[in-house]
Formats: C-alpha cells, sequence, structure tokens
C-alpha cells in the first residue's frame, strides 16, 4: 500500500474527499500525514479527528520561498510518501521543490487545463463566455498549472450562473476525479511518458474525461 502525504491551507475540502474515499474502502493507500503552511488551517482539526498525523510549517516564519519549501521537504520525507498530493496549497512551490517530488507530486485545478490558469479561474471563465468548464488533475511540473493531465471533468455553463454557482457544480466533480486519479497511481496504472499520462490498458478508453454534459 502507497503513503501519500496532502499539503493544504484551508479548509480541505479534497482532502475530506480523499479521507472519505480511503474510508469508504475505494482508496488504497495510507494517508501518512498532512501538512499545511498555516497553523490555523481547518482542514489540520480534520485530519487529527481522522486519525491522521498533521503539521504545520507556518511559511511566514521563513525569509524566502527556498528556504521554507527546504522545510517542508524535509517535513513530507519524514513520512517516506510515494505521492505527494496538493489538496488547496495556496503556495507557489520552487522548482527544487518541484523537482525534488517530479512523477509524484499530484494537484487539483478548477478549470480545463491549459485553460485558465492561476486565479479567479470561475470568474474568468464567465466574463469569456465559455460553455463548457471543469476541473483537472495533473502531475506538477515548475510552470504555474501546468503538467501532464492525468483526468478532467466537465460541467456546463449556465446562463444564469454565477461564480458561486458555477464553482459549487465544479466542486462536486473534484471531489470525485481527485480520488479516482490517486487511486490509479496508487494501483500503478499510471505512466507518464514523454511528458504525458499513459492509462492502462483498461482504462486508456476514455476513462480519464468525465462529463456531465455527455452522460
Amino acid at each position: 500500500m502507497k503513503n501519500i502525504v496532502i499539503l493544504i491551507s484551508g479548509r480541505g475540502s479534497n482532502m475530506e474527499a480523499l479521507i472519505a474515499a480511503r474510508d469508504a474502502g475505494n482508496l488504497p493507500v495510507n494517508i501518512a500525514a498532512v501538512i499545511s503552511n498555516r497553523p490555523d488551517a481547518l482542514g489540520l482539526e480534520t485530519a487529527a479527528k481522522a486519525g491522521i498525523a498533521t503539521h504545520y510549517i507556518d511559511h511566514k516564519a521563513f525569509a524566502g520561498r527556498e528556504a521554507f519549501d527546504a522545510a517542508l521537504a524535509e517535513c513530507i520525507d519524514g513520512f517516506s510518501p510515494d505521492l505527494v498530493v496538493l489538496a488547496g496549497f495556496m503556495r507557489i512551490l520552487s522548482e527544487g521543490f518541484v523537482r525534488h517530488y517530479e512523477g509524484r507530486l499530484m494537484n487539483i485545478h478548477p478549470s480545463l487545463l491549459p485553460s485558465f490558469p492561476g486565479l479567479h479561474t470561475h470568474q474568468r471563465a464567465l466574463e469569456e463566455g465559455v460553455r463548457i468548464h471543469g476541473c483537472t488533475v495533473h502531475f506538477v511540473t515548475p510552470t504555474l498549472d501546468h503538467g501532464p493531465v492525468i483526468i478532467q471533468a466537465a460541467v456546463p455553463v449556465l446562463d444564469g450562473d454565477s461564480e458561486a454557482s458555477l464553482a459549487a457544480r465544479i466542486l462536486v466533480q473534484e471531489h470525485k476525479i481527485y480520488p479516482q486519479a490517486v487511486r490509479w497511481f496508487a494501483e500503478d496504472k499510471l505512466t507518464l511518458d514523454k511528458g504525458r499520462v499513459r492509462l492502462a490498458a483498461e482504462l486508456a478508453d476514455g476513462a480519464a474525461f468525465i462529463s456531465p454534459v455527455l452522460r
């Protein structure tokens, strides 16, 4: 069984989805630790109640990004993780940190990458008038919100949508596809090949795209 470490900055709703999937027997991993860069992150209490080791490393206590990332990596490596999962971890990570975990650092982003990297994705989608929006799980590279795509989910953008209503529908999909992506990793069904994710043969036919628009 693979070890994972989850990084959060706040409530960690995607962390909650991963814990729920584990508890339901749908995610064959050991969640070794949950680590936050904020001592007041609500998700730390949730993780502790679930019996998971928790730590915080306050980024404000460090002079720069590299110093913080070095301390964070030292803490993470103490749990010997096979995979590090970013679940609302609101820090831009240094290239050295990302390279250290290359191929085993996963993130979820609230857009259909490569569209709308960065912040305020739902607002920007509404302003652009797109008809389809969604979320993406990907392996992390040094380029912000970029990297080999593992799985995506799409939702329709409705005429009456607000930023909040669109975000809420997409969050439902996030909570489905993140546990799925981590499960595939845990079951050795993901392969990185020349910057692209290849799925195991039994998953290759459309499994990496979920569309409530079509289904």
